[in-house]
């Protein structure tokens, strides 16, 4: 398979050493694709015994995130929050401790757009590039390598990156300079609460009258009111399974992302708004440890009805 901008996978694996940074529900699965399209790499994570299943298939473990520059030419960040990536870039031991002029830096974070134009100014003073290249697919999509990818930054630096990210998403987009990644992720949240909004208000709607639902979700998954998440997160909810393909403690970091990013430019966030305020009231419950579907479980309660749970 040869990269968008002309390099192969092939050509890429001789010279370029990874590092990968984060091993939480989305970085072990796109770090294991990485391995598993032969590239030499390195991993740190702060609860180190993460990276022990890819330690045992190949991955050298670092001591710290300058340790895992010293021995990278790309390095990527999977973290929670622009404050995480600040830390391992920027912090003790920190990536800039250990890498050397000429190195790549991908983050894959979600943060905020202006945070990653200014991490980009601060590493171009050192002389080492970077992309913000946040993902989208959940999970699911990180463990099967087929994430969609929207990377901010200059175009030599996509070129040289596409290889690995190919490794790891299969829908990758240049979308413009820095922080231009992160804006488009931020448009992806957006449609992501939005949709779990309609499918929540849909569902206990198909509760309260009665329909059955698993026929219901087949009836119109094909149709205008097909999505991602309505096929795969719609048979979660009915069988009532709130494991996390992205928690709603996530969820909600991004979405104060977005309303931060919307009230600069003066945006109206009516419905994520309101996403964010339901979800608000699930974590007070002590839910955010549980997927964002169980958005759910918001209006459920305003309904007094189960979805999926039926009375005998």
């Amino acid at each position: 398979m040869s990269g968008t901008f002309g390099q192969s996978i092939e050509e890429s694996i001789m010279h370029e050493r990874i590092g990968f940074i984060g091993l939480g529900i989305m970085g072990r699965g796109m770090a294991a694709n990485i391995l598993r399209a032969g590239f030499p790499l390195t991993v740190w994570n702060r609860t180190p015994g993460r990276a022990d299943e890819l330690v045992a298939t190949g991955a050298r473990l670092a001591t710290s995130p300058a340790d895992l520059a010293a021995h990278s030419d790309i390095v990527i960040s999977c973290v929670s929050d622009t404050p995480d990536v600040e830390s391992v870039l920027f912090g003790p031991h920190g990536v800039v401790e250990g890498a050397r002029a000429g190195t790549l830096v991908i983050d894959m974070s979600t943060i905020s757009p202006q945070g990653a134009q200014q991490f980009a100014a601060r590493l171009a003073e050192r002389s080492i590039g970077f992309l913000d290249a946040p993902v989208s697919g959940g999970s699911e999509g990180a463990a099967r390598g087929t994430l969609s990818i929207m990377v901010g930054g200059p175009a030599a630096l996509v070129e040289r990156a596409m290889p690995v990210l190919q490794a790891m998403g299969k829908t990758i987009t240049h979308v413009g300079d820095h922080g231009a990644g992160q804006t488009v992720k931020l448009v992806n949240q957006i449609l992501v609460v939005g949709t779990m909004l309609a499918i929540s208000e849909a569902f206990v709607f198909a509760q309260a009258s009665g329909v059955d639902l698993e026929k219901t979700l087949a009836a119109v998954s094909g149709g205008a009111a097909g999505s991602w998440m309505l096929t795969n997160r719609g048979p979660q909810v009915i069988q009532r399974d709130w494991r996390p393909g992205f928690t709603i403690d996530l969820q909600q970091k991004d979405l104060r992302l977005v309303l931060a990013a919307a009230d600069a430019v003066g945006a109206p966030m009516l419905t994520t708004s309101t996403a964010f305020h339901l979800y608000r009231t699930l974590q007070a419950a002590g839910l955010g440890h549980e997927g964002n579907h169980a958005l759910i479980k918001a209006l459920e309660r305003l309904a007094g009805i189960e979805v999926g749970r039926h009375s005998d």
